[in-house]
């Protein structure tokens, strides 16, 4: 069939790819946050009126919507085609910032960025991979996996200047009635070609029969339910894991501008857009490491290593002009170690409860990005606002990573030995069924299984 059906693979992949450019203006929040305080402060007609210690909570709200939105949004995909759930999402975003730009009260900021655009950030990006992934072979899974999922890494490279820039020029309201616009019509223009291939589909050079047997993955331990994995104790390992790590890095991430306006001024918005470079760059390298040395050791490693950065951190943001060089490697590399978060939790959900309910348990295990982005940013900006500096926040980030790290060694392969004793436990028929099964969620998901259960 693939010999008549035009392949419109990249054609998808690039489509992604520019709904998640435009999605990734989460990561520009602390440029947002920034005129907001200079309002607050500033005061007269038309100021925000906030209490600062509520500044953070659009944000905190966000992070919280996008998470939990991840599994009505994947649902959704699978009834109404990547498509649909991707126009849900343009218009949740874009009806969102329309919001911002006709109030600058704290209810319509919490619902309109919090509670709107962070479902649309969650349909739109549910929506992405998936598709391009079905018109490639097996082979190409990372590659196309990598360049659509970079794209929301990315996004402040571009976002952080142009915000910047709008924000200067025409003020906060018209800045986010423009990107309301803009982001309606590029996520809601590029929906219209994300389309999954025709049923029976074969990619042109997917591998033939034979190649295919060898190349198959090894078949997981268990293919468990959401109930099944909620019953596990390492689930709970890593769901207190990802809340640290994620909430760690995007604490940071929705604060890195204000840091780096003490030293760096109107350029800022550089310390945010040099960040996004480390936030992909992690999610690669992390993949990779944890292929040759394992998900734990990884894991454990990129949690030593970020609270190193934490405390690292803490005389150079207490400093009155922190030096600006220190500050951009300092932001690139908390990027790196939250990236590798995107990269590590979705492998240790399929190395431990398979590919065949991946979405759901995903989307439960993803649960703790949001509340981790929500908790940490809510509580960074309380301590920030009630000492006056980023000492504690940064203290009580470094201490929960060392936490972390401690608690990472509990989740150490010990089921290594077991893939054989299914394999031979199950009936022969089945089996052959599973690895077809399981090859074709890999294709679906940008999960290629290892041989290795690590």
């Amino acid at each position: 069939m693939s010999d008549t059906v035009k392949n419109r693979g990249w054609q998808v992949t690039l489509a992604g790819t520019g709904i998640n450019l435009a999605l990734g203006v989460l990561y520009a929040w602390s440029i947002f946050k920034g005129a907001i305080k200079s309002s607050i402060e500033k005061g007269g007609p038309g100021a925000f009126n906030w209490d600062k210690a509520s500044i953070n909570d659009p944000y905190a709200i966000c992070c919280l919507a996008f998470a939990f939105s991840m599994i009505i949004a994947g649902k959704a995909q699978d009834k109404i085609g990547p498509a649909r759930t991707a126009l849900i999402g343009g218009i949740l975003v874009g009806t969102g910032f329309a919001i911002l730009s006709q109030s600058n009260s704290y209810l319509a900021w919490v619902i309109g960025f919090g509670i709107l655009a962070g479902s649309g950030f969650g349909f739109g990006y549910s929506a992405a991979t998936p598709p391009a992934l079905k018109w490639f072979p097996s082979s190409k899974t990372g590659l196309i996996a990598g360049i659509v999922v970079a794209g929301f890494g990315l996004a402040p490279v571009y976002i952080a200047p142009l915000s910047t820039w709008l924000l200067g020029s025409v003020g906060i309201q018209t800045s986010m009635l423009i990107l309301a616009a803009a982001f309606a019509v590029v996520v809601c223009g590029l929906s219209f070609f994300l389309a999954n291939p025709p049923a029976g589909y074969v990619p042109a050079d997917a591998p033939k029969s034979d190649a295919a047997a060898k190349a198959a993955p090894a078949k997981p331990t268990v293919n468990a339910t959401a109930g099944e994995m909620l019953k596990s104790g390492k689930f709970y390992i890593l769901w207190i894991t990802y809340f640290i790590g994620a909430g760690a890095g995007l604490m940071v991430i929705g604060s890195v501008a204000g840091i780096a306006k003490k030293s760096m001024g109107s350029m800022a918005f550089l310390a945010v857009a040099i960040m996004a470079l480390g936030n992909a760059g992690g999610r690669v390298v992390a993949g990779i490491l944890s292929d040759k040395i394992g998900r734990m050791a990884t894991l454990c490693i990129m949690f030593v290593f970020q609270a190193a950065l934490m405390f690292a951190a803490i005389p150079l943001v207490g400093a009155g002009h922190p030096d600006a060089v220190l500050i951009v490697l300092l932001a690139t590399f908390i990027g790196f170690n939250y990236g590798a978060n995107l990269s590590l939790f979705p492998s240790f959900s399929k190395d431990y409860w398979g590919l065949k309910n991946y979405g759901l348990n995903y989307g439960l295990l993803f649960t703790a990005w949001g509340v981790g982005g929500f908790v940490m940013g809510r509580v960074s900006e309380m301590l920030n606002t009630s000492t006056g500096s980023f000492t504690t926040s940064f203290t009580l980030a470094g201490s929960l990573l060392i936490g972390g790290a401690v608690m990472s060694l509990a989740l150490r392969p010990a089921k290594a030995a077991k893939p054989a004793e299914v394999a031979v436990a199950e009936p022969s028929a089945r089996g052959v069924f599973m690895e077809s099964f399981i090859r074709g969620c890999a294709d679906f998901l940008g999960f290629t299984p290892s041989p290795r259960g690590f």
